[in-house]
């Protein structure tokens, strides 16, 4: 990750438009998100905004004061880098030709990626990591021909048992 980038974990309610709503405050005050990924979390009730964006330290506070003025935000957290764990996931293709497919699955087991996907004349390659092992396999492949990829955006978590949900669960400690 850049040193000017930050990742910042949303809680919202599970509901038709929230993401909208979230994404157009972006919009609205000209910042760019550099990724972003949404699902639900362990209460079906609520989804996870992971995002990730670039700036100073004025753009992070303004973005965070600004999401948890969001009605249907519950919860908004900036996740520390030292104290959280980051992955991203990459579905790359590249082509299947007799003379390197070999150099091609040494480097696929050394980044401890899988093939999942197998053809006589394309191979897809499932790989998840930190961002820069990412960066560093898609590099790596070039000269391989990559015919297609995909990128999920960055997920991102606290470490140890903390949550930082803890929305209307009285089971769980703040």
């Amino acid at each position: 990750m850049k040193n000017d980038q930050f990742v910042i974990a949303v809680y919202v309610e599970n509901k038709f438009g929230v993401l909208t709503r979230v994404t157009s405050m972006f919009t609205r005050r000209g910042f760019n998100i550099d990724s972003l990924t949404v699902g639900e979390t362990e209460s079906p009730e609520y989804s996870r905004i992971t995002l990730t964006m670039s700036g100073d330290g004025y753009a992070r506070t303004q973005m965070l004061n600004q999401l948890r003025k969001l009605y249907n935000v519950k919860k908004v957290e900036l996740l520390e880098p030292g104290n959280s764990l980051e992955r991203e996931l990459l579905l790359i293709k590249v082509k299947n030709l007799a003379e390197t497919r070999q150099d091609v699955l040494t480097a696929v087991n050394v980044y401890r990626g899988s093939i999942i996907d197998y053809s006589m004349d394309a191979m897809t390659i499932e790989m998840t990591g930190d961002p820069s092992k990412i960066d560093a396999f898609i590099e790596l492949m070039k000269p391989y021909s990559i015919i297609e990829m995909c990128r999920t955006g960055l997920v991102a978590m606290q470490r140890g048992a903390g949550s930082i949900l803890n929305i209307d669960r009285p089971d769980k400690a703040q």
